[in-house]
């Protein structure tokens, strides 16, 4: 859908799903809050989530965004969340923002490639950049301008939502030693790291994350990827498979994404965007440092388990970055649209590894020991 199409036929559905009556609790007084003062206008978003209510750090982010908006609002701003499958599944969020079924979602680009590639350049892409380095590019680099034409055919726009860092590589019934482990292996990864694993003989399959330990403890999957200790612990993912290795090279830094319809954006006052954008950046920051301190106990705590720990084979990470390499590239060459994208990416890419590469990495080879 262009954008044009979803502003004409959408915008009743947008206002009404944006704008809300008198339901709820009332605000305070009139003569407090920035938004107040600005405009005296009382605003009801529902929030449509691709992650469960268990997940406190990604599906927290939504929380995080809703109080902060109430709260810069002096309660005349309200963002109502819901976890996955309550509005709608958590694979659709994309389509429920798009269409006017909700004003605002919460998920991952790299889940919605199938309608354009390019865009997992807004969540990660294999071997890509980390999570300091995509927030750079999008926020001071230029990344959030090229994104925006590819979001506005779906009639929508992005916000930051946070960044759970380098993911742990995920959960094997049998530990690869080596890439002929990866014929015919069944596991949940999705966006274009599942394409890279189809491409070395892995059956993918792309599982809502409220369903994959379910798929795993019945066979219907052999591995899983998911985030890290924290989160993987919450969903049991140990308990129907005890070999844990990494590193999650597909996501070195994913980008979570807030998606607000253009209507409803439209019809939003002008403080109570300024508000939006500001909660945003706050749930964005926290997400982040939230996984940082959450996931290093979690990870004893499953070692003490009895979870096997152990990193992937080389031939499987040389194997997977030729892949990765090649799927880029063959992507480019297909499409304009899409390369004009991956060039920009490519090059700041280049960029931030050099200078991570002469400091950061020159610190953590003698220090992370």
């Amino acid at each position: 859908m262009k954008r044009r199409d979803f502003l004409t036929s959408g915008l009743g559905v947008g206002l009404a799903a944006g704008l809300a009556g008198c339901d709820g609790p009332q605000p305070r007084d009139r003569s407090q809050g920035v938004g107040t003062a600005a405009t005296g206008q009382r605003v009801v978003w529902r929030l449509a989530s691709s992650f469960p209510r268990s997940l406190d750090t990604l599906y927290g982010a939504c929380e995080d965004l809703a109080a902060r908006v109430s709260a810069m609002s002096d309660g005349y701003f309200e963002i109502r969340p819901y976890p996955a499958g309550e509005l709608v599944p958590g694979l659709q969020v994309l389509d429920a923002v798009s269409a006017g079924t909700v004003p605002v979602g919460q998920s991952a680009s790299y889940y919605y490639i199938g309608k354009n590639p390019a865009l997992a350049f807004d969540a990660c892409v294999p071997f890509g950049m980390s999570a300091r380095q995509k927030m750079a590019w999008l926020i001071e680099g230029g990344g959030q301008e090229l994104m925006a034409p590819l979001f506005a055919d779906f009639g929508v726009r992005t916000f930051s939502s946070g960044n759970t860092g380098v993911q742990m590589g995920g959960w094997f019934k049998k530990p690869l030693s080596g890439v002929s482990d990866l014929s015919g292996l069944k596991m949940r990864i999705p966006g274009l790291g599942g394409k890279v694993m189809s491409s070395l003989g892995v059956s993918v399959q792309n599982i809502a994350g409220g369903d994959i330990f379910t798929a795993l403890e019945r066979g219907a999957i052999d591995a899983t990827e998911w985030v890290g200790p924290y989160d993987d612990e919450k969903l049991g993912f140990y308990k129907a498979a005890i070999h844990y290795q990494y590193p999650g090279w597909w996501e070195p830094g994913p980008n979570l994404s807030f998606y607000v319809g253009e209507a409803a954006w439209s019809a939003l006052p002008a403080a109570y965007k300024e508000i939006f954008r500001s909660a945003c950046l706050e749930a964005s920051v926290r997400m982040q440092a939230k996984y940082d301190m959450r996931n290093p106990p979690a990870l004893r705590r499953l070692l003490d388990a009895g979870v096997q720990l152990s990193p992937f084979p080389e031939d499987v990470m040389s194997a997977a970055s030729e892949a990765s390499v090649q799927l880029l590239e063959d992507l480019a060459a297909a499409d304009p649209g899409y390369r004009k994208v991956f060039e920009h990416w490519k090059k700041a890419r280049g960029d931030l590894f050099q200078w991570f590469g002469a400091s950061e990495l020159a610190y953590a080879r003698f220090a992370f020991k």
